[in-house]
């Protein structure tokens, strides 16, 4: 069965839209440090609170779940409202410091019935060609995350008030335009009761199993590559006596990562999802160990180097997804995917709060040695897995 022309496209522009909260919060740290009274140490609390928040939700999520039981697409409006609402909580004049972690633990929360339900959506639509919808697909959350970035590196987005206004309304419209454009899709099986146990009993498929591991591997490297990308541009400037501008920079780097996902998806057709998955996780890996090194280059090799890097290091995730989709039942594809985001962005905890950890030991130029382990673990588990 043909999907409507207008399907995908719907489903890109909404989860663009409605991820675009996720590090508006770290966009505006300093009128954040000053409405709080916290000190610098509070980009890494902002961003742990948002990725603890959609831990948490995802496992409810998957737990209950709730992509697999109720309509997909009014999960994601519900969610899409609420996470609106926790970000627009920024803009209070008297948010305190809990109320801040809150709110950002609110907006992870609810970016769980948003990402991995969106690409629940997806699966529900194109049983064949997966790869490539998901390449777009997770292509728009990634330019999602870099928007807030881009927004303050502009003159008439360095503020605040625009920052988190901006990014609420897309996630509102967002919500609305899915909701309204995109009915449940013709392959969706609904689960008609309740299982706790079916996330875990997946683990127990092999290809699931492999993909989901490859899957860990490289969100061990991501989400820290880019939370501290804009400290790395920053020690570049330090040593090399450039100006080059953090928030510009982080925000493309970060949106180069959009753009290869959807050329990832394109390849994906003619090489594979595990094939593109592999090769830019070894890439990606190999960026690491050469990172050190970056750093006393030239600002041309240097900002070369890492929007490179910024490619590689997104292009596998889509393909992972489709990897684990492809594994399981169709009536358990949201719980599954739910679930594997769940356990990969907990990992993200762990490689962001290390690498702020050894900052009080190793070089800024040395940190990213360590995001190497996740590419190593992933493609010893990914080349086990029978191709797709």
């Amino acid at each position: 069965m043909k999907s409507k022309s207008h399907i995908l496209p719907t489903i890109i522009l909404a989860q663009f839209a409605c991820t675009s909260p996720w590090f508006a919060g770290n966009t505006i740290i300093d009128e954040l440090i000053s409405k709080t009274g916290f000190g610098a140490e509070l980009a890494g609390y902002v961003i742990s609170s948002v990725q603890f928040g959609f831990i948490t939700g995802t496992l409810v999520f998957a737990l209950l779940m709730l992509a697999d039981r109720f309509s997909p697409s009014k999960v994601f409006l519900i969610c899409a409202l609420l996470a609106a609402l926790c970000n627009l909580y920024l803009l209070s004049d008297s948010i305190t410091k809990w109320g801040l972690l809150s709110a950002r633990f609110g907006t992870g929360f609810f970016l769980a019935g948003i990402y991995p339900v969106g690409m629940k959506i997806a699966a529900d639509y194109y049983e064949k060609g997966l790869g490539k919808a998901l390449g777009f697909l997770v292509g728009a959350l990634v330019l999602g995350t870099a928007l807030p970035f881009l927004i303050n590196g502009t003159d008439w987005g360095n503020s605040p008030t625009t920052v988190i206004t901006v990014t609420s309304i897309l996630t509102l419209f967002g919500g609305a335009l899915l909701y309204i454009l995109v009915p449940d899709g013709p392959y969706q099986k609904k689960s008609t009761t309740l299982k706790l146990k079916a996330g875990p009993e997946l683990f127990k498929i092999a290809n699931f199993k492999r993909a989901a591991f490859g899957y860990f591997g490289h969100m061990w490297e991501l989400y820290a590559f880019w939370a501290f990308t804009p400290l790395a541009i920053k020690t570049f400037n330090s040593i090399s006596g450039d100006t080059l501008s953090i928030s510009l920079w982080t925000g493309i780097i970060i949106a180069l990562g959009g753009v290869s996902c959807a050329i990832g998806g394109i390849l994906s057709q003619s090489y594979g999802s595990k094939k593109v998955a592999f090769v830019a996780l070894l890439v990606s890996g190999t960026c690491c160990l050469l990172s050190p090194v970056l750093f006393f280059s030239t600002s041309e090799v240097f900002l070369g180097v890492w929007c490179f890097w910024g490619m590689a290091v997104t292009a596998d995730s889509p393909q992972f997804s489709n990897l684990v989709a492809s594994a399981i039942p169709s009536e358990l594809k949201g719980t599954g995917l739910t679930l594997v985001n769940c356990i990969g962005f907990a990992i993200t905890i762990v490689s962001i709060q290390l690498l702020a950890f050894i900052l009080d030991s190793l070089p800024s130029t040395t940190i990213f040695l360590v995001l190497a382990l996740g590419p190593i673990f992933g493609l010893w588990h990914l080349k086990a897995h029978k191709s797709d």
